[in-house]
This record gives structure tokens, C-alpha cells and sequence, in this order.
């Protein structure tokens, strides 16, 4: 399974089928339609240490604590197109986490907030300077 840069073997994808649940008439109680896909992410030879750490992250509550990334699917009628679904979620999930930000550089504050901070101290120093008079000078 290609994704992006990285290349996941088909062997360290496992899938399972249950039925699923919700409407679907005579064909729900007899047909294994949903698919459970496990990815090993932290054992994964594909992704690299911190590929494989942000995928977990931003998996949250699919992931399990030994790293494994857990999807469910059963949205459709057919157990092909549930497996189409589930690869596809995976492969998003990977391909976000592959994402790096670019490096933002820091801002230079403007000259009208060097003015402001500027007013600001000021007002403070004579506020601090009428606290430290008596009222008889």
C-alpha cells in the first residue's frame, strides 16, 4: 500500500470481519460486511520513529498503548468497499502525520506596539511615583 513516501506491506495490514450493525434487512444477520483493520505503527519498518509517534498522537482514542492503530468500518453494504474505507482512513491518518509545518520565523514587533509599551511604561512610572508622595509637599 503506497502512502505518499512510504510504502506499507500489504502483510502488515490484518484484517477482520464481523457483521455489522444498523439496518440492512434479511442480509445483516447472515453476511460479515465490517472490516476491522489493525496497523502496528510503532513496530511498523515503513514509517519512520517520528512518523510513527504523530500517527499514534493524532489516532487518540483508535490507538491502542502498544501502538497499534485500531479503524472500523461499516459504512457501507459490501465488506469490499468497508475494506476500500478502512485503507483509505488509514492512509489519510498516515499522510497527516507524514505533514511537517513549515518553521515559522519570529515577528519583529511593529513600531506602533514599540510606542504603545512604550506609553504604557510611562504612565506606570507616574503612577509609581504619586504613590511614594505625602500629601504635604
Amino acid at each position: 500500500m503506497q502512502v505518499g513516501n512510504f510504502l506499507i506491506d500489504e502483510r502488515e495490514l490484518i484484517e477482520t470481519f464481523a457483521r455489522a450493525s444498523g439496518p440492512g434487512g434479511q442480509n445483516v444477520n447472515k453476511v460479515s460486511t465490517a472490516v476491522e483493520l489493525r496497523f502496528d505503527a510503532r513496530r511498523s519498518p515503513a514509517l519512520p520513529a517520528d512518523v510513527a509517534a504523530k500517527l499514534i498522537q493524532l489516532a487518540g482514542s483508535r490507538a491502542t498503548l502498544e501502538g497499534v492503530i485500531v479503524i472500523f468500518a461499516q459504512r457501507f453494504a459490501s465488506q469490499p468497499r468497508n475494506r476500500e474505507d478502512a485503507r483509505a482512513r488509514l492512509a489519510a491518518l498516515i499522510e497527516r502525520a507524514a505533514h511537517r509545518d513549515k518553521p515559522r520565523r519570529p515577528t519583529r514587533p511593529t513600531l506602533a506596539s514599540k510606542k504603545r509599551r512604550l506609553e504604557a511604561k510611562g504612565r506606570r512610572g507616574d503612577i509609581k511615583a504619586l504613590r511614594g508622595r505625602t500629601g504635604e509637599d
